[in-house]
């Protein structure tokens, strides 16, 4: 070996032991950090260069970098202690929403603290799969049919919760993250043959219980032209933004359909379209290979997990985190019905990132902490 080669080699050591120490996954923070870089440039060009928006935006990014960081010491024996609590919690905070939360835009889905304004079913997102998980932690895979009916009642009861408030959009993707758990944990395909069945069965049953604004959204996701300045102007100008960036895209600031204020909320739900505007076919996909690569470093940290509580948690997540971006870039392409969620890691906005960060927090400290047993 080169005296030349050594240094480098341990340099790569010494940076290596310190985020190791620090219980930070160095390959997942480095595709995290990407992605965050992307939303603040994408953030900034669909503001239009609000310097305001932008500092909000950067500070949120720096606090959630920070939560990520102390779930990361947090070793997963003491996740798993405080579940249960923590479930209890969320479900009483569920409940506190219904009988007095605070109304917005229709719903009343928010607990104002005073100084605090939150909603509890950003919460549920990483209780209620975490939950399901310590259902499981100690059985035998594939579980037997009671404890799997305890799951599905778990999850029955934190959807139902919150799709009264209403809230569907945000109840099927909750009630998905907790499916996950259930699939991992060695569900039967029967009786996911089953589960389908029925609720393919059930849609015209369950169409009659939607309210009109739900009811709306679905027959604009199947024919959006019909309104085309009432309930499919949101689709049909988020799909001229896509399909007008070509391959290479307009450039960085480029985009018309957000700048022209022709596309709504254009920093939230629909910033994925200002993303292909500007930097086209090519900048969708390197997007694309970056969640890959973060979706696949958390399948990695849950294949290397050491006990079924953190493999199921781990899985659980990272699929989770890949049915928000699935169902946000089909949303807004026009393959599925708006639900208003924003696209991980790249939209403006708090709740979402912060507890995406958290989670992201968690599946280091699984992997970190499994490495200091084993090393």
């Amino acid at each position: 070996m080169k005296l030349d080669d050594v240094q480098p080699q341990q340099m790569y050591r010494k940076n290596k032991g310190l985020l190791h120490a620090l219980h930070i996954d160095g390959w997942l923070l480095l595709g995290l950090l990407l992605l965050l870089t992307t939303s603040a440039a994408i953030v900034y060009s669909a503001s239009g260069g609000d310097e305001a928006v932008i500092t909000r935006h950067l500070i949120r990014v720096g606090f959630a970098l920070a939560l990520m960081l102390v779930f990361a010491q947090i070793p997963p024996n003491i996740i798993y202690i405080f579940t249960p609590w923590l479930f209890l919690s969320g479900i009483l905070m569920l409940i506190a929403v219904i009988l007095f939360g605070d109304i917005g835009k229709g719903a009343q889905r928010w607990l104002d603290l005073g100084p605090v304004k939150f909603q509890p079913s950003e919460l549920m997102k990483l209780v209620l799969p975490i939950t399901v998980a310590w259902l499981f932690a100690h059985s035998q895979f594939p579980p037997s049919f009671r404890r799997l009916l305890m799951g599905a009642m778990i999850i029955a009861l934190t959807a139902s919760l919150i799709v009264v408030q209403p809230d569907l959009g945000t109840s099927l993707l909750i009630a998905m993250s907790g499916l996950f758990v259930l699939f991992f944990a060695g569900l039967p395909w029967k009786v996911i043959l089953a589960a389908i069945t029925t609720t393919v069965a059930s849609a015209p049953i369950a169409w009659h219980f939607m309210h009109a604004y739900q009811k709306q959204r679905v027959l604009t996701f199947l024919n959006p032209e019909s309104d085309p300045l009432g309930s499919g102007y949101h689709i049909i100008q988020s799909k001229i933004a896509i399909g007008s960036g070509g391959i290479q895209g307009k450039g960085f600031l480029g985009s018309t359909q957000a700048h022209l204020e022709f596309l709504p909320e254009s920093t939230t739900d629909f910033i994925f379209s200002v993303l292909s505007e500007e930097f086209g076919l090519l900048g969708v996909i390197m997007l694309l290979v970056l969640y890959s690569f973060v979706i696949a470093r958390g399948l990695y940290i849950a294949s290397q997990a050491q006990d079924n509580f953190t493999r199921l948690v781990a899985s659980s997540l990272t699929m989770t985190l890949f049915v928000y971006i699935f169902v946000n870039i089909g949303m807004v392409s026009g393959l599925l019905p708006v639900v208003g969620l924003p696209l991980p890691l790249i939209s403006y906005g708090g709740s979402s990132l912060v507890t995406l960060m958290i989670s992201f927090g968690i599946l280091m400290s699984i992997h970190t902490h499994k490495r200091l047993l084993t090393d």
